[in-house]
């Protein structure tokens, strides 16, 4: 009999020692969802103050000394030109001569494939870094005038830069958490709450992109360089508590 109550006794402890814990766990878990999370935009449209710029040039003989006494006098003409529109030496920056041995491949009557030697292929890369867009833009466009004195040149679209990008990824992120904080706000009173402490903030990537265009945002974040004209993105997401 003893044994029975005290069994019962233990069970109905328990019991009621259950409920406390589930109790406990149920007002943990309503405090810990009693938060809003909401996501802020920053965005920056500006225009690209450094352009960089190249051209590929090259030359085809049999004889070695001859394509490279062609290639170094076509370096002469491309240099005197680019004095002529304003570039300054220092400004340009020719790499080293590539040099490729040409071959033509054939088959005989029995199927058999052969390689001929056809002579040697220089070329050569000329580059420019300039913070005068508007003066490497145009000359990049007007590049057959390069071809028109007789060299096999190959211009390269220009790519553009901002050298002040950070300041702008900083205006951005403060207009990001501004407007993250007022949208939490208005949630807040739209639910008759108050908006509590901040317990969490996390900043999203950079997206850069031509204005008004269709480029699609990449995870680890994306970088025009084709348009001299950009617009800046970033969210930045918080977690506030709700009292």
């Amino acid at each position: 009999m003893n044994k029975n109550i005290i069994a019962i006794a233990i069970a109905a402890a328990g019991f009621i020692i259950g409920l406390a814990f589930l109790g406990s766990a149920i007002k943990n878990r309503n405090r810990a969802d009693n938060t809003i999370s909401v996501t802020g935009l920053g965005s920056n449209k500006f225009t690209s103050d450094l352009i960089t710029w190249s051209g590929n040039f090259s030359r085809n003989s049999f004889e070695l000394k001859s394509a490279y006494d062609e290639l170094a006098n076509d370096k002469k003409i491309i240099e005197n030109y680019l004095v002529s529109k304003g570039i300054p030496k220092d400004k340009m920056v020719f790499s080293a001569v590539d040099i490729q041995k040409q071959f033509t491949y054939t088959n005989d009557s029995n199927g058999s494939s052969h390689q001929t030697f056809a002579g040697y292929q220089l070329s050569q890369t000329v580059s420019i870094n300039s913070k005068e867009v508007a003066k490497i833009e145009n000359l990049s466009r007007n590049i057959t005038e390069i071809i028109n004195l007789g060299i096999e040149f190959a211009s390269s679209p220009p790519n553009y830069f901002y050298t002040k990008l950070a300041d702008v990824k900083q205006q951005m992120i403060a207009d990001a958490t501004k407007d993250a904080k007022q949208r939490a706000e208005k949630i807040a009173e739209n639910s008759g709450s108050k908006l509590g402490h901040l317990k969490r903030a996390t900043m999203g990537v950079t997206q850069i992109t031509a204005p008004n265009s269709t480029e699609e945002y990449s995870y680890g974040g994306t970088f025009n360089t084709s348009s001299k004209d950009k617009e800046a993105r970033i969210t930045i997401k918080l977690e506030y508590e709700v009292d």
